[in-house]
């Protein structure tokens, strides 16, 4: 699969659920209201969709949400796109991941790594427990820490995103830096984006507030850390370096400061089935319709082809006072 702008499409973030455990404050409002099961993909259509996107030429897919383990059965999903890994006839992905919030690991660390799941990626806002009940509206660090620990000892490779957020997490940027050395994990910082309306529950609360350029969380770091150009790449937006104390990497994901879409090779379908081109336009796709009014794969097929050819050039993101958000769907539904 190729875009209007000859960039090839090879990787897919779905999101399972919009429902998650937590509430953080960049990514959605306290109160939401979360869509009806009629609504949500089933598991089962999940599959199919997936199959499809297979036989087009993609090879890594990103389970996501809201929180992709509180969805209920999601292990059948997941067994059966392991399936899917490798390489003959029926397969043809290289890779299944999910991005989680490592409320859940405890329980299924374990059975993700059998059913052929080897990396994840894990949202953690802070290491400090008060700021972490805070930024997610009542999450337990320490039950996060073990979910991440069982990950660990399961042999599941992790990466721990980490959303800087002014005058939120700045002052935990080498603390992060350090514990992930230590841990073992690689780690990436990301740019708040603009994304939903997030509410005003914390004061005057806004992205101006939260936003902190990643332009300055490097240049903090470089006075503390040697960072060495990484030669590292997974063809996504982070640009990475290496740390030479630790031995790791650190990635930054900089969609405002350092536009990264030149190499864009993903699009993702939201739990309702559409299919989002760009993460920062309305513009989509339903495939939900598709796959409850058609059988097999090829009117599936066809339909995503045709949809490539709406695909933008790039995003439009801006966080300045008075700027809306850039979309009005929160990133619980758009799948992280």
């Amino acid at each position: 699969m190729q875009d209007p702008f000859g960039r090839a499409i090879t990787y897919l973030r779905l999101s399972v659920t919009d429902r998650c455990d937590f509430r953080c404050r960049y990514c959605m409002a306290e109160e939401m209201t979360f869509l009806p099961k009629k609504d949500i993909l089933s598991l089962e259509e999940m599959e199919r969709l997936c199959q499809a996107f297979i036989d087009l030429g993609v090879t890594k897919i990103r389970l996501s949400g809201g929180e992709p383990l509180v969805r209920k059965g999601l292990m059948t999903l997941i067994d059966g796109l392991g399936d899917f890994i490798g390489e003959g006839p029926g397969k043809g992905l290289q890779e299944l991941t999910l991005t989680t919030n490592a409320s859940q690991l405890s329980r299924f660390a374990t059975p993700l790594y059998a059913a052929g799941v080897r990396r994840l990626n894990v949202s953690l806002d802070s290491l400090d427990a008060r700021k972490f009940d805070l930024i997610t509206r009542g999450g337990d660090l320490s039950q996060v820490l073990a979910g991440i620990e069982a990950a660990k000892q399961a042999g599941l490779k992790i990466k721990i995103n980490v959303v800087a957020l002014k005058n939120f997490n700045e002052d935990e940027i080498d603390t992060f830096v350090a514990w992930c050395g230590g841990e073992g994990f690689d780690l990436t910082f990301i740019e708040v984006m603009p994304l939903g309306e997030i509410g005003g529950d914390m004061g005057n609360e806004n992205r101006t507030d939260q936003f902190l350029p990643l332009t300055e969380v490097r240049a903090r770091l470089a006075a503390r850390w040697t960072l060495g150009q990484s030669q590292h790449s997974t063809g996504g937006p982070s640009r990475y370096v290496d740390v030479a104390e630790t031995g790791t990497r650190i990635g930054f994901i900089s969609p405002l400061t350092q536009n990264f879409c030149d190499g864009c090779n993903r699009v993702r379908v939201t739990c309702t089935g559409q299919l989002v081109l760009c993460l920062g336009h309305e513009d989509g796709v339903d495939l939900r319709a598709v796959l409850r009014s058609t059988e097999g794969l090829e009117p599936l097929k066809q339909t995503i082809v045709k949809a490539l050819g709406l695909k933008p050039k790039r995003h439009d993101f801006q966080i300045a006072e008075g700027a809306a958000p850039a979309v009005a769907r929160h990133m619980n539904v758009t799948g992280g």
